[in-house]
């Protein structure tokens, strides 16, 4: 298949990596030649550097959308229109505007689009799914996603403030940037009903965007929560605990590993990660999972509604902290 990869700021060129690695070979890249990374690993590659000209030429089977933020609909809905299947990078926008009209196209052409959040390719994140399911801590009452890394230790060859992350303009922020946590409680723990919000620009990083956000959120199953994202935190720090009638499980991405207390056993059993795993293991898993979409043999795990569903809570999120009060979901953030 011909891929088309349109970014190539760190995500981009690890999604073009794993790419590949998974034996393939016809890529082109769509370059704005704004990115401060060395071009070593790109020399030779063929390029284009205007989108329409690049599907008219080339017509690729998918695009992979790993442009800044505010950016990313200015692409994905034009190579849909042209019948790409699309690797759409989290979050799918900085709004919902022209979020409607993606999914009329996607569907109206039947393409597969599978969102980048990654974290759904966590085994242990998978296996804390499952426990749940099993009822291995009885009903979930309360749930903490904590979530603090440094700003500028993420790209460290280059000026910080000039990265999307931290930019209002290219949909920077954390609640934007650091939005994994909405995508992957819903997955593990169910949909979340409404959230309260309070966020500031805590870190001195001289920033036009919120670099810290405190959120509570109330699941439909009546469960309370708490994700704390920043910029700040030295060292980084993600983890998440959730708590249940019988029990307690715990995850820390510094180790990858889960620990489970149930009530009735009276002691802490450690599930570690498969042998090898690794950070890319993640991306890989789902750039594997992206191919066989568009072979037809897997549907997305992280479908368009995903990436939209998560797009709401992010949005209702910076909505409450505005007006001080909380907003639903569903009611609240419209197109």
């Amino acid at each position: 298949m011909r891929f088309l990869i349109a970014g190539l700021g760190s995500i981009g060129r690890r999604h073009l990596r794993n790419l590949r690695s998974l034996n393939e070979a016809e890529i082109i890249l769509l370059r704005s030649g704004r990115s401060t990374l060395p071009d070593a690993e790109l020399a030779g590659m063929l390029t284009e550097h205007d989108l329409h000209e690049a599907l008219n030429r080339h017509q690729p089977a998918a695009v992979i959308v790993s442009n800044p933020t505010a950016y990313h609909l200015d692409v994905a809905i034009p190579a849909a229109e042209a019948g790409c299947h699309l690797l759409l990078e989290k979050p799918i926008s900085h709004n919902m505007k022209r979020v409607c009209q993606l999914g009329s196209i996607i569907a109206q052409k039947k393409l597969k689009v599978v969102v980048g959040f990654q974290f759904r390719f966590h085994p242990c994140l998978s296996a804390i799914r499952n426990l749940l399911r099993d009822g291995a801590i009885g009903p979930v009452t309360y749930v903490h996603s904590h979530w603090g890394e440094y700003l500028p230790d993420w790209h460290p060859w280059e000026d910080y403030r000039k990265g999307y992350a931290a930019r209002n303009d290219l949909g920077g922020g954390v609640v934007l940037t650091l939005c994994h946590p909405f995508d992957y409680l819903r997955w593990v723990v169910g949909e979340i009903e409404s959230v309260s919000a309070m966020t500031g620009q805590l870190a001195g990083l001289g920033v036009d965007v919120e670099d810290s956000a405190n959120v509570n959120l109330r699941f439909t199953s009546g469960a309370l929560g708490v994700v704390h994202l920043d910029y700040l935190q030295r060292p980084p720090s993600h983890w998440l605990q959730v708590t249940g009638r019988d029990g307690t499980i715990r995850w820390d991405n510094t180790d990858d590993c889960v620990q489970l207390y149930q009530a009735h056993k009276g002691e802490w059993q450690t599930i570690e990660p498969p042998r090898n795993f690794e950070r890319n293991t993640m991306f890989h898993r789902e750039m594997a999972h992206f191919l066989s979409c568009i072979h037809g043999t897997a549907e997305p795990l992280v479908n368009l509604d995903d990436g939209i569903a998560a797009l709401r809570i992010a949005l209702a999120v910076k909505k409450s902290a505005v007006q001080g009060t909380a907003v639903r979901i569903k009611k609240e953030v419209r197109d």
